[in-house]
């Protein structure tokens, strides 16, 4: 249960690094999808280095490998950062019509849980 709590901690610093670059991207007139994938590209390795270093702290009898582990962060982020928050994104914002800051955090609903499952039992497994 702590080690969640530290998660979510770090998932927050990592939501706000990606909120900030996503509203920032899309006050200077970028299309959401870029300035997601942005936010995407920024937050995952800032969510890399905190879970690293604080939530899923290495058994100091086994080394982990730092680029095979970021390597499937990224991909772990991937699967819900960038495939399926943008389609989500897509049907809120294309399909229903809601308000493009809404909609990404309608999106954090959906992707935090399964970035801490696919985090904790493959990245840095």
């Amino acid at each position: 249960m702590w080690q969640f709590i530290k998660f979510g901690l770090v998932g927050l610093s990592n939501t706000i690094v990606a909120y900030i670059v996503y509203a920032i991207c899309i006050l200077l007139g970028c299309n959401y999808l870029i300035a997601n994938f942005l936010g995407f590209v920024i937050s995952v390795y800032n969510a890399f280095y905190w879970s690293n270093r604080y939530v899923f702290k290495e058994n100091p009898e086994k080394q982990r490998d730092a680029r095979k582990t970021l390597f499937k962060t990224y991909i772990a982020y991937s699967t819900t950062g960038v495939f399926l928050n943008s389609g989500l994104l897509y049907l809120f914002i294309d399909c229903w019509h809601i308000n493009s800051y809404i909609a990404q955090v309608i999106c954090l609903l959906f992707t935090v849980p399964l970035n801490f499952i696919l985090n904790k039992y493959w990245s840095f497994k």
